[in-house]
């Protein structure tokens, strides 16, 4: 299901929908103000976005602390599911998967789940998502006795009815690993005492999950690497991935200033090589943006990596260029440079917590414009946020991490 219609589904069928179980709650039962509350299984709900599932971690490790791995489960759409499978964070089996490839399925699948959810007695529910009505449906419909997920309070953020026990209220100065993590802190409060939390928020710390590729992986990728370039020598490898999901076209980094980029990496560095990423959608015009590149020493390798196959190739890269989207977070879980590129959304909320994430973002006076608040939808039709970035500063910024990474290498021989 394209995002535009996911939105229209939220807005227009969810808001409704929340209304009425808002309605049923207050008829059955009250919000529970226990103070002791003692959490058994916990179920987070994030239905969109693999690379948020990255800035996930520390809540879910948070979460395993309190109930053990083999009780923490996991709701998201099955197309998102990758990343979690990879991070091994929780047993397969305890994660739920909705196919939303279109409405029907969608539906069914939410049906599918509810039905999951009750034959595990699941007893404590958290909204990873920030004001999606689907999700908190979903989170009531669990009839876990604790929901943890965010309240609007009268404010600018969406309607989606009173459904949650330990209602928060969403901090934008907060790093959204932060706010993920402390929503799992709140089950340690009794519900009545919110919005306030008396609660500082730990240090932001890197992710722990870490990419360990197999040596007959490494192998396989770099012989379609060495096919695709016609040459034995791979590296040193700059990994471009031109192009954000359909989910956020603002923020895309326009497709010509990547050839540049290109270009220019090339002229500086006679042994430099270069492969576009992207997923087998993006396949096509990542091979134009290589044609247009016109270098041998520049491929596609869009369209031709599994999710894990990705990883691989980045621990055989230096540095990865990327507009703010999964694969930037992807990267994360190995050794390479990232170089993120950010518009409508700030890095200050959005960066990967890791000390090889550079993000750039050249802080507009409109930007960030997307935010928990609108539903992550502008009116920005025209994203001058993305164009004020310069190649001369990507480019810069490339070089400084390539240096960086061969200081590392060095350090480590």
């Amino acid at each position: 299901m394209n995002v535009a219609r996911m939105r229209f589904v939220d807005r227009w069928l969810g808001a409704p929908v929340c209304f009425v179980l808002t309605i049923l709650r207050r008829l059955l039962s009250r919000r529970t103000a226990h103070a002791d509350v003692r959490p058994t299984r916990i179920l987070f709900v994030k239905l969109a976005e693999q690379g948020s599932t990255v800035l996930a971690q520390a809540a879910i490790q948070r979460a395993i602390g309190k109930v053990g791995r083999d009780n923490v489960y996991f709701l998201l759409f099955a197309e998102n599911r990758p990343i979690l499978d990879l991070l091994d964070l929780i047993p397969q089996e305890n994660i739920l998967a909705i196919d939303a490839r279109n409405l029907f399925s969608a539906i069914w699948g939410a049906v599918r789940a509810i039905r999951h959810m009750w034959r595990l007695r699941i007893d404590t529910a958290i909204d990873l998502e920030f004001f999606a009505r689907s999700s908190a449906a979903l989170c009531y419909l669990s009839r876990a006795r604790w929901r943890v997920g965010y309240h609007a309070f009268g404010g600018e953020a969406s309607y989606r009815g009173d459904l949650m026990t330990h209602r928060l209220s969403f901090n934008p100065y907060l790093h959204t690993t932060r706010a993920f993590e402390v929503m799992v802190q709140a089950l340690d409060y009794p519900a009545d005492r919110f919005p306030q939390l008396n609660l500082r928020p730990g240090p932001l710390l890197p992710g722990a999950g870490r990419f360990q590729p197999k040596d007959d992986e490494i192998a396989e990728v770099r012989e379609t690497l060495r096919g695709l370039l016609g040459s034995k020598r791979i590296g040193p490898l700059i990994l471009l991935n031109a192009n954000a999901s359909d989910l956020m076209p603002l923020r895309r980094w326009a497709g010509e200033r990547y050839v540049e980029l290109a270009r220019r990496i090339l002229d500086h560095d006679p042994n430099a090589r270069i492969a576009f990423t992207g997923a087998p959608s993006e396949a096509a015009a990542a091979s134009e943006l290589v044609r247009q590149v016109g270098s041998p020493r520049c491929v596609s390798m869009a369209g031709k990596t599994t999710l894990r196959q990705l990883l691989v190739l980045c621990t055989l890269a230096d540095v990865m260029v990327s507009n703010d989207s999964g694969p930037a977070h992807f990267a994360t879980l190995t050794d390479v440079e990232v170089v993120v590129l950010f518009g409508p959304e700030t890095p200050m909320l959005f960066a990967a917590p890791s000390p090889q994430t550079h993000p750039l973002w050249a802080g507009l006076a409109c930007s960030p414009c997307i935010n928990a608040f609108n539903n992550r939808a502008s009116a920005c039709r025209d994203n001058a946020c993305m164009q004020a970035i310069e190649v001369e500063e990507v480019l810069q910024t490339v070089r400084r991490c390539y240096e960086l990474r061969r200081h590392k290498l060095r350090s480590v021989a």
